[in-house]
């Protein structure tokens, strides 16, 4: 059997340097909460090439005395906590003692510090996560760590660094949000040695929204404050109506720590269920505030997980408080329009109009479709008052059970929903997943062909982003020119949008580019797939980027019928719900028995 050694502290370093450090952005935030931790009242970050060959992060904070700056390399030293009763009472960002040893395990790590009566600081080198050097070095009071050749001792780790671009974002990100969660502090981000970011003291957390968001969203958003018991909520949130396809403008503090929790998220979302359709998402920067013994923050290693000892309460406390805000808005009414969500309801909760055909003879069956051949590009375009303006993309489906031969409409249910009699019993079609289905296929064809119309616009539409959504769009600006989106950056972090595809309405042009970030942002475009991504566009684009018909009536209903059934795959919507489904007779008459 073999024995069991202790790791050495290099090895036990770099092993939690798995954890605490996935990414530069991840070192960034460790050396800024300490910096906020010591009473900083100025903040300084700078980085190079994304933070790969340099990170410095400069405070006025406290500062350390010799000893306790190698005090700080040790693994769990820390001035947070020194008894496990500390846990129920946090007040700082930190407490474990992971973050100093582990970044100078994976870089050439420099610290200088001076603490407050010290004449002269201290500066120890760390290459590796061995010490090269101490000495002393005159510098004010505070901190400076500089962190150099990120991962240089796991080079395997180095690989799994996205382009610089992209990491520089993640800390631009960062930085902010934690210059949002401490306005009385004065941040200033450089990157590559132009300064990016200042922000002095901000007092009105809307004006450090305007500066780190951008002041569209500032002004789409309203203030909050609410007290219940020893809970207390405050912050912004967006309007009724306002909403978003992700939840990347969802930000949540708890004491003020930035966090991902699921009951506060998710209360969030369940308070705007009647001010937002289903699968939108309010932007909102809140701040929950309760006793530290009621929260539970030593979850994960990051420290962006916390739980809290009576999730109801939390719950039903943000779920009231928003609703009530939400309400003397006048954001109480349900703004779902028809046809925005996609729940097909059981037969039996319909109640259909049904249209009366005793006066009028019996219509023929509808026929076989025939072939037709691919529509020219300007055939493309939006479905006219009657239905689909164009002729299918594919031919008709030869499948017998597919097709709707000897259907005969019958009537519309709650305005989305399809009646037709069967020779089998009823079918019932959702309007919004067919006219999906047609779409997302004629999109695919335009997409294949290379041949995608554009329509210049006569005021270009401003569009204002966070760093990691800019630098997305940026990284696929050639990808969304080839599918006739003419988007030119104006500046850092704001761009113009000059053309949208033809099928596209101008005036949705900058609800779709956030919501196709979004999709960008959640992974689902591939960057070495040329094919997944253009079919995930037209997905995209045949969800959120079309607008239906206004007509509603037999003709519309049967020439969606037809237009359905030339596509490859009739059955289903792009996002794999059923178009339509059917109630057979014997099936009714089970229901209608005893």
């Amino acid at each position: 059997m073999p024995e069991i050694p202790i790791l050495p502290d290099r090895v036990a370093n770099q092993i939690a340097a798995g954890e605490v450090i996935e990414r530069p952005a991840a070192v960034v935030k460790e050396l800024v909460e300490n910096a906020l931790d010591a009473g900083a009242t100025r903040i300084e970050v700078e980085f190079r090439h994304g933070g790969r060959s340099l990170m410095r992060i400069e405070d006025n904070g406290h500062g350390m005395t010799k000893d306790n700056a190698l005090l700080s390399l040790e693994r769990h030293a820390t001035s947070k906590i020194n008894a496990a009763a500390d846990l129920d009472e946090l007040s700082s960002f930190g407490f474990r003692g992971e973050a100093v040893p582990s970044i100078a395990s994976v870089s050439k790590f420099t610290l200088q510090t001076r603490a407050r009566g010290e004449e002269l600081g201290t500066e120890v080198l760390v290459n590796g996560g061995k010490i090269v050097h101490v000495r002393e070095c005159g510098r004010p009071v505070g901190t400076r760590i500089d962190v150099e050749h990120l991962f240089n001792s796991v080079p395997a780790r180095r690989k799994f660094l996205k382009q610089d671009r992209t990491e520089a974002a993640h800390i631009v990100a960062g930085v902010r949000l934690y210059a949002l969660a401490s306005p009385n502090v004065a941040f200033t981000l450089i990157e590559d040695g132009r300064a990016i970011f200042q922000s002095p003291e901000c007092p009105a957390l809307v004006d450090r929204v305007g500066e780190i968001f951008g002041r569209q969203l500032a002004e789409q958003l309203v203030p909050i404050a609410a007290v219940e018991g020893e809970m207390e909520l405050q912050g912004l949130i967006g309007k009724p109506g306002v909403g978003r396809s992700t939840r990347h403008e969802m930000i949540v503090f708890v004491n003020g720590r930035p966090v991902d929790n699921r009951t506060l998220n998710y209360a969030l979302i369940e308070s705007y269920h009647e001010s937002l359709p289903k699968g939108r998402y309010p932007p909102a920067f809140v701040f929950f505030n309760l006793p530290s013994n009621q929260v539970d923050v030593n979850v994960h290693p990051a420290k962006r997980e916390v739980r809290f000892r009576s999730e109801p309460t939390v719950r039903g406390f943000v779920i009231r408080s928003v609703l009530t805000r939400l309400r003397e808005l006048g954001g109480s009414s349900n703004p779902t329009r028809p046809d925005t969500s996609f729940e097909p309801l059981p037969p039996e909760a319909l109640k259909p109009t049904v249209v009366d055909h005793a006066s009028t003879p019996r219509e023929n069956p509808v026929q076989s479709i025939r072939p037709v051949n691919p529509p020219k590009l300007g055939d493309l375009q939006q479905p006219t008052a009657d239905g689909p303006a164009v002729e299918s993309v594919h031919p008709a489906s030869t499948d017998p059970h597919a097709s709707p031969r000897g259907w005969r409409f019958v009537g519309v249910a709650h305005g989305i929903y399809g009646l037709f009699e069967s020779p089998a019993g009823v079918v019932w079609m959702h309007r919004r997943g067919a006219h999906e289905r047609v779409w997302f296929e004629r999109l695919q064809a335009e997409f294949r062909r290379g041949e995608v119309a554009a329509q210049q616009l006569l005021l270009p539409v401003p569009l204002e982003l966070d760093p990691v959504a800019s630098a997305l769009l940026i990284d696929h600006l050639p990808f969304l020119h080839e599918h006739g989106f003419g988007v030119e950056e104006f500046g850092r972090n704001f761009f113009r949008i000059e053309s949208v595809p033809t099928w596209m309405e101008p005036g949705d042009a900058e609800a779709f580019m956030r919501d196709l970030l979004g999709a960008l942002r959640d992974g689902r475009f591939p960057a070495d797939n040329a094919d997944l991504a253009k079919e995930e566009l037209a997905r995209v684009a045949s969800a959120k980027g079309i607008r239906l018909p206004d007509a509603n009536g037999e003709t519309a209903w049967k020439s969606l019928l037809d237009e359905l059934f030339r596509c490859r795959t009739p059955h289903s919507s792009p996002s794999g719900r059923p178009t339509y489904f059917e109630v057979s007779h014997g099936e009714l008459t089970r229901r209608f028995q005893k």
